[in-house]
């Protein structure tokens, strides 16, 4: 097993710990060491040996811009220090294998069939339409075998699946386009697979948190060519914490609820002449209310409106981080939940009134918050179910996840904003 040894050894170089250091943090390092020693040592147990590289691409956290992308719209986001990680070797059969821990078998796709499979599950299927993609646009695939691993809550809204497209693409990307396809384009390969082949309506947001790294702004104006801001702030240094709290629903089934919100402001946006909210103003709605409200129904014109007061609440977003306006942007932060939860309307299902674990989660959080007089909340990602984010003190960070451990049983994930995107940690150290 020398090459898998050569990369064991590898880890624990100087330049290599600095790496892990900057992507996970210094308490980390020593979890992670191990983390990517276990990764190198599984593939060995599954492939033998081989010229093994390895591959990170980390979660999403959305900080503002809830369901603006799909309608060209603004956003916040950050890529997060949890990741899905994969040690891989290129081969020559024009085969890609895969196994991921924790899930059994392995996914097999020759690279000669890339037509859409009816019923074919989500791995498999994600696979096949990133390569599709990758052909699609003119660029070079080849076989290769991985093992994966993943510390990214699944169907959380932490963009689970953008994560495993962008590990992917970017292990296609180093193998045989010599790395050169930039976050843009892998972005919208992963949502080519996710719209095409697995049937998910999702935008460019996730994706591009994903790919990029760090803070970012990004504006969908353009979709085709998406503006980018890096956003320099380091929320460490303001003394809060950013959680994740998982409420205990999940993303399964709910491609119909997902579906319901870009549909819906893009029927207010059709009956306007236009194919997307971006393209229509809150006064052409203010002007035509009577009847959209009764083509479209007030749902979507809630969702509309969320829209407009969202893009705008994205721009004081940054300009409040960039004048170290703290306070004022932990006040958007609520801004943003309270307009998700009562114009967006994607805290909990309609057809479930029983099922509110979005909502119970954002009542615990509102009302702890209010008792220290600090912090802000809001629903994370595409939301109906899955996770929150609480912005909150650090002095009180282990009061309050020990307040969800009482009331909701549930897990938290502190997390931290890392610099890198998805990348081949090889080209790094």
């Amino acid at each position: 097993m020398l090459f898998i040894q050569q990369s064991i050894d590898l880890i624990e170089t100087t330049k290599a710990q600095s790496l892990l250091v900057s992507m996970y943090g210094r308490d980390q390092l020593a979890a992670q060491t191990s983390r990517y020693q276990s990764l190198l040592k599984k593939y060995a147990e599954h492939y033998g040996d081989g010229q093994v590289r390895l591959f990170s691409a980390p979660g999403r956290s959305e900080i503002g811009g809830n369901h603006t992308d799909h309608n060209y719209g603004k956003v916040l986001a950050a890529s997060i220090n949890l990741d899905t990680i994969a040690a891989a070797v290129a081969t020559d059969n024009g085969v890609i294998t895969i196994i991921s821990e924790g899930y059994e078998g392995r996914t097999v796709i020759d690279l000669q069939d890339l037509e859409v499979k009816s019923g074919e599950g989500g791995t498999a299927a994600l696979i096949r339409g990133i390569a599709a993609g990758f052909v699609a646009k003119g660029f070079a695939v080849g076989g290769f075998t991985a093992y994966i691993t993943s510390n990214v809550l699944s169907a959380s809204g932490l963009s689970s699946s953008a994560s495993f497209e962008m590990l992917v693409c970017t292990i296609l990307n180093s193998f045989y386009n010599d790395g050169l396809l930039d976050a843009v384009t892998i972005s919208k390969i992963g949502q080519y697979a996710e719209n095409k082949y697995w049937n998910k309506p999702s935008g460019l947001l996730d994706q591009m948190a994903c790919a990029y790294g760090g803070l970012i702004a990004i504006d969908f104006e353009n979709p085709e060519q998406p503006i980018i801001r890096p956003i320099n702030y380091n929320f460490s240094e303001q003394e809060y914490s950013l959680v994740i709290v998982n409420t205990g629903g999940n993303h399964a089934d709910l491609t119909e609820d997902y579906s319901a919100v870009p549909n819906e402001m893009r029927a207010v946006a059709n009956l306007l002449g236009a194919s997307v909210c971006r393209q229509v103003t809150q006064e052409d709605i203010y002007q035509n209310l009577s009847a959209i409200r009764r083509q479209a129904g007030d749902r979507a014109v809630l969702r509309a409106l969320h829209f407009f007061a969202e893009n705008n609440r994205v721009d004081e977003q940054v300009k409040a981080l960039q004048n170290n306006d703290f306070d004022y942007f932990l006040s958007l932060i609520t801004e943003s939940g309270n307009s998700s939860w009562k114009w967006l309307q994607n805290c909990y299902r309609d057809s479930d009134s029983h099922e509110q674990s979005i909502t119970v989660a954002l009542a615990i959080t509102e009302s702890y918050l209010k008792s220290i007089g600090k912090g802000a909340c809001r629903v994370h990602g595409g939301g109906f179910a899955g996770v929150i984010l609480a912005i909150v003190p650090r002095e009180s960070e282990n009061e309050y996840t020990a307040l969800i451990d009482r009331t909701l049983g549930t897990s938290t994930f502190v997390i931290q904003i890392r610099e890198q995107g998805a990348i081949c940690l090889n080209d790094l150290m």
